[in-house]
């Protein structure tokens, strides 16, 4: 299968834009869309800020092709997530601010007028097997068919979307989020509640 230009652009594009926000290391995170019973992922050990065409992989969606063995370590992953939701791009980061908070929290909800609208609240989940385990891709799909993003704690967050630029927004709406919680705890000053319903956010 060969890969559009205009899609590795867009995975060039977004990879970039992923680093230099600093939402994932050099070399960490991944990107994938699905094209029909296919899909095309970052490869293996391939840099996010500075993706080539050779950097992507095709891949079956469904079973064992010569594409697994150069692809992310986190396919299987996305392959739960195309089988289970109706997603058609995924992007795995590792946001910083949302890293830190899943450490102590079992739920993000923003407090910011965008995140709230946007959000409304990121489950934390919890795996004891992580970095492209069945347990792993089990877990987070799941956690998915409810939400567009959702943060693995002590890991990095998931995001799906119709394309990877959606998938984008959802995963730099969360770190904004996260950046304005923590900015305000550290603040250290009382919360106005200007949101009408703000209680229903935990309900989600």
């Amino acid at each position: 299968m060969e890969i559009d230009q205009r899609l590795y652009e867009e995975f060039r594009d977004i990879g970039r834009d992923i680093f230099v926000s600093g939402l994932t290391s050099s070399h960490g995170g991944n990107m994938s869309v699905r094209v029909g019973d296919k899909i095309i992922i970052k490869r293996r050990g391939a840099q996010l800020g500075r993706l080539k065409p050779s950097d992507l992989v095709v891949t079956s969606l469904y079973g064992k092709d010569s594409g697994i063995t150069r692809a992310s370590t986190e396919l299987i992953v996305h392959r739960a997530i195309y089988l289970k939701t109706s997603a058609l791009a995924i992007i795995h980061a590792h946001p910083r601010t949302a890293i830190t908070l899943s450490l102590s929290r079992d739920e993000i909800i923003p407090i910011d007028n965008e995140g709230s609208y946007l959000l409304r609240k990121v489950p934390v989940v919890s795996v004891e097997l992580a970095s492209g385990t069945q347990q792993m891709a089990q877990v987070v799909s799941e956690a998915l068919r409810e939400y567009k993003i959702i943060v693995q704690r002590g890991h990095g967050s998931f995001s799906i979307g119709q394309t990877l630029e959606e998938a984008y927004h959802w995963l730099s709406t969360l770190e904004e989020a996260s950046d304005i919680i923590l900015e305000h705890k550290l603040l250290n000053e009382p919360f106005i509640e200007y949101r009408r319903h703000s209680e229903d956010y935990e309900r989600w």
